[in-house]
């Protein structure tokens, strides 16, 4: 394959994995430039495309060399630098990375999910249960979207009320029917955490919000701008990531019959399926980063101020670096996956994320006998979130 058909894919359409398979095209990007520049056009300019699965968690370790603060996901980057750079975690860079960090692992350690993990089995067991007596249901609508926005809704004390708006607002944030779409519902989950904040500052709770609202950073309280930004990367990494790798999933097991009877005859180890089926789910094509100095990256030079993307869904696809990856393999060991990213920024949330996967897998096998999909899955149109929007099942009983 040659530059020419290598690059001829414009990684920035989000229509373009809806026209085009992801794992054909990488694979052929990895073969012949597995680090290339990706052309510019008339209203953004180009980037570095990162496909190796080394050259990736190498950048990803380089916090240094690449920094987070203007912007990690292209749609956002390619328009000029993100308004919650140096506010928001995952587009902050150290020294602040590090205070706001802990500041947020506080009020998400393991030791305070635990109390979380058990809802979680809960609210999954109801959700399945209610699939199984119906005929066919949506998995993504039905049962996949249920659980990680509650989930989060829990943890920051959110009104049982409010959580329907809140969900119609993160599928909207990443998957707006226009970028304009997408824009008022950034604006509207926003508006509404900074509303949260300002009560939790005034009457705390033990919830994330209240942690986030009376604690401090560097000495100094955040600001309600702060807080709102954060909560907002809560429920968009902790929603989006959480409800795809549920549904892409279940669509697997459907489609890799030996897997599924390894899973529900416990011939599988439950931690061990729940990193395949981040692996193959990859929610993120890919995170961006820009270069702080000139340097080499894969042998291509990268100059200062260059836009590198890292593309998660060809690193974890890499023939070096997964035998058969294509190959959905609920043993697959070893299985050090990106698609919590890795290094500094590696996925706060991702001890809940795999809670969740975890329920959803143990739910499946005791109560399960078989999945069937009963309808065309409906991807997601996006060029950052990788999944489907639609999978209609029907599951049957054990």
């Amino acid at each position: 394959m040659s530059r020419t058909v290598t690059a001829s894919l414009d990684l920035t359409d989000s229509r373009t994995f809806l026209a085009h398979d992801p794992f054909e095209f990488f694979a052929g990007v990895r073969a012949n430039e597995p680090v290339y520049w990706h052309a510019a056009a008339a209203d953004r300019p180009g980037f570095w495309v990162v496909a190796g699965y080394a050259d990736v968690v190498a950048c990803y370790g380089a916090a240094g060399a690449l920094a987070s603060g203007r912007g990690t996901v292209l749609d956002v980057l390619l328009r000029g630098d993100d308004s919650a750079g140096g506010r928001m975690l995952a587009v902050t860079d150290r020294p602040r990375h590090r205070g706001l960090r802990a500041l947020l692992w506080r009020a998400l350690s393991p030791k305070v999910l635990d109390s979380v993990a058990r809802k979680v089995e809960r609210r999954t067991a109801g959700l399945v249960g209610a699939a199984l007596d119906a005929d066919t249901v949506d998995f993504a609508t039905d049962v996949a979207e249920h659980v990680p926005m509650n989930t989060i809704c829990d943890l920051l004390s959110v009104p049982e009320a409010d959580r329907p708006d809140l969900l119609h607002w993160s599928k909207g944030a990443l998957t707006g029917a226009d970028e304009l779409d997408s824009l008022e519902s950034r604006n509207e989950l926003v508006l509404y955490f900074m509303d949260l904040a300002q009560q939790r500052r005034e009457s705390p709770g033990e919830d994330v919000i209240s942690t986030l609202a009376t604690g401090l950073v560097d000495g100094e309280p955040l600001s309600l701008d702060d807080i709102a930004l954060n909560c907002y990367s809560l429920i968009i990494g902790g929603d989006e990531s959480s409800r795809v790798s549920a549904v892409s999933t279940v669509k697997a097991l459907a489609e890799n019959p030996a897997q599924w009877r390894a899973l529900r005859d416990g011939r599988v180890d439950l931690d061990s399926a729940v990193e395949e089926a981040l692996r193959w789910a990859t929610p993120a094509f890919h995170f961006a980063r820009t270069a702080t100095r000139d340097q080499l990256i894969g042998g291509q030079e990268v100059r200062e101020g260059d836009i590198v993307s890292l593309w998660n869904i060809s690193a974890n696809n890499d023939e070096r670096a997964f035998a058969e990856p294509r190959s959905f393999d609920l043993s697959r060991s070893p299985n050090k996956h990106v698609a919590l990213g890795h290094g500094a920024h590696f996925c706060l949330g991702a001890f809940l994320g795999r809670v969740e996967l975890r329920a959803l897998l143990g739910v499946l096998a005791g109560t399960v006998r078989g999945v069937e999909v009963t309808g065309p899955a409906t991807r997601i149109r996006s060029a950052f979130l990788n999944g489907y929007s639609s999978l209609p099942v029907r599951l049957l009983p054990r």
